[in-house]
């Protein structure tokens, strides 16, 4: 039984090996030419400004909650509509299903004002 995952950890081992030994290759022979520009700390190239933590908008995760939900249904709905017709009718069921929760969802983020686009102040 433990012989059948002998190639598993094999390829584990010899994957974390390669890994490691870039890793110690890059900070053996890598270029180390510090400056203060480099050593410097930024965000999208800019200089830092303010506090690092500030209040987001709820505007933000609601349209992230959206994205979800959206990209939910396609990443499921695309492999089911290919094999649609060798699934029958209980995938069919089983993707209405789906659809009608994924739409609570939907109308949750509608209710919260997410598909009413204005511009966020901050």
């Amino acid at each position: 039984m433990l012989a059948d995952y002998v190639p598993i950890l094999i390829l584990l081992l010899l994957a974390g090996g390669l890994a490691g030994l870039v890793l110690v290759l890059g900070l053996l022979i890598g270029p180390r030419r510090p400056t203060p520009v480099k050593t410097a700390p930024y965000e999208s190239g800019m200089t830092p400004i303010g506090q690092a933590q500030r209040r987001m908008p709820i505007q933000f995760y609601l349209i992230a909650t959206l994205f979800i939900v959206f990209d939910i249904e396609v990443v499921f709905l695309y492999p089911w509509a290919i094999s649609f017709r060798r699934l029958g009718l209980f995938a069919l069921v089983e993707m209405v299903i789906f659809v009608l929760i994924l739409a609570v969802g939907y109308f949750y983020l509608w209710k919260k004002g997410a598909l009413e686009w204005q511009k966020i102040e901050g």
